[in-house]
């Protein structure tokens, strides 16, 4: 299997290769030169995730040196499950991916990414430094993934005052070969001087670099596990395909939910919900598409005007008309957001992260259309990580998972930083 840029204009190569790049040469996002075509039955054996994801991810990573490892990989990554739970609304679920290290989905795409890295062979004794920005959750899995790992280090980029106060105490939480940085800006310009420097190639000949946002294979392919796993269950269940809301952002885990769908999983329809930055609705509402400054919303992590991996679905589709009939999307503002928590909690006892509650509302939106199927929405955050917006508007305590409380109970501490490319740098270079 060989990996090509988005763009067109740079050499293939190895999953090794392009995992360790981050992003191609000219500026494009690694995909798949050829998606391999799956059937429900051959996963026929395979119960669990971390069996489901070696069955999945292993044409991905034929020819490679990783290939061998790719079991131990997926058993290392993949310790804690991703439950689909049924919603008191019939025939709507929930897939939980919120019970990792730092409660949120990105632990699944760092940890494995981790593991990946730590079995690539390194050509310098320098340490290798992984970039990431982050609006809220990322950088904290990173940080969790690759924290105390000999030969590496990690730098994460944040939009100062844009996270959560409990987001910002876990990205400066862990110390040692980790260092938080706190951007006076928002995410688009912490994935600007990111992407900066993982094109610096004078840069990088100093300071080894590699990236962990969802720009990176690394952290891609592994979340189209999860929903393999959720829908071959329902689908063995039910004899029907899941459909799929996904609250997005930068668009990683919803391209992870179409890359698994165009493998032949069995999932339907898939509906993109976002905050009040109207990027996606717009485009799909017939717009151009067009990068706008980011709006800062309650459901942070999703506040994106530049969405990265817009390039990745672009090419799956190639054509605009197509692409803007296979999917739905709908922007949800901070109002909406909250009257879907307040209301949920009230009637059905459900407690949801404000980015999960994009989803149910546009769930609860199709519902009213008449959408029929069971469909499922995507829980990317525990409610716990966003304590000060959801316990005022449910009138109650919710309780914080253990390993969250454990990263809480640290001490924590980041680094301002100027929103300069040239500022990065020099942090980078002398890290």
């Amino acid at each position: 299997m060989k990996y090509i840029s988005t763009r067109g204009n740079s050499p293939a190569l190895g999953l090794s290769a392009a995992l360790a790049a981050g992003l191609a040469p000219d500026g494009g996002l690694y995909v798949p030169q050829s998606l391999p075509k799956l059937a429900p039955s051959d996963f026929d054996g395979c119960n669990d995730l971390p069996a489901i994801a070696t069955r999945l991810l292993a044409p991905f990573f034929v020819d490679d040196a990783l290939a061998a490892e790719l079991p131990a990989i997926c058993a290392q990554a993949f310790t804690f499950d991703a439950p689909l739970r049924a919603l008191a609304t019939p025939g709507d679920h929930v897939l939980e991916l919120f019970h990792g290290p730092t409660a949120a989905f990105k632990d699944f795409g760092a940890r494995f990414l981790a593991a990946c890295m730590q079995r690539l062979p390194r050509e310098t004794d320098k340490p290798l430094t992984i970039i990431v920005a982050t609006s809220g959750d990322t950088g904290a899995a990173v940080g969790a993934a690759f924290a105390g790992l000999p030969g590496f280090k990690v730098a994460i980029l944040y939009p100062d005052g844009r996270v959560s106060p409990r987001q910002a105490h876990q990205l400066g939480a862990f110390g040692g070969n980790v260092r938080a940085l706190r951007v006076d800006g928002a995410f688009d310009d912490c994935q600007r001087m990111a992407k900066q420097a993982l094109s610096d190639n004078a840069l990088r000949a100093v300071a080894p670099l590699s990236s962990a946002n969802s720009i990176s294979l690394g952290r891609l392919l592994p979340q189209m596990s999860y929903y393999a796993d959720s829908s071959l269950k329902h689908f063995r269940a039910s004899g029907s395909p899941l459909n799929f809301v996904v609250p997005t952002g930068n668009l990683g885990n919803a391209v992870a939910c179409v890359l698994a769908r165009a493998c032949g999983l069995p999932i339907g329809r898939i509906a993109l919900a976002t905050n009040a930055n109207r990027v996606l609705p717009d485009f799909f509402a017939g717009a151009d598409y067009t990068a706008q400054s980011s709006v800062a919303t309650i459901a942070n992590a999703m506040d994106v005007g530049a969405p990265s991996n817009f390039e990745r679905l672009a090419w799956l589709y190639q054509d605009a008309a197509t692409l803007r009939r296979e999917f739905v999307s709908m922007s949800v503002d901070d109002a909406a957001i909250r009257a879907t928590i307040r209301e949920r909690h009230k009637r059905y006892g459900e407690i949801f992260c404000p980015h999960t509650a994009t989803a149910i509302h546009l769930l609860e939106r199709l519902r009213a259309q008449g959408t029929e199927g069971d469909w499922s929405v995507v829980a990317t955050a525990h409610p716990a990580k966003f304590d000060s917006i959801v316990e005022p508007l449910i009138g109650a305590t919710v309780s914080v998972p253990p390993s969250l409380a454990a990263l809480l109970a640290r001490p924590a501490h980041a680094d301002p930083l100027a929103n300069e490319y040239a500022a990065l740098r020099a942090v980078l270079v002398g890290n």
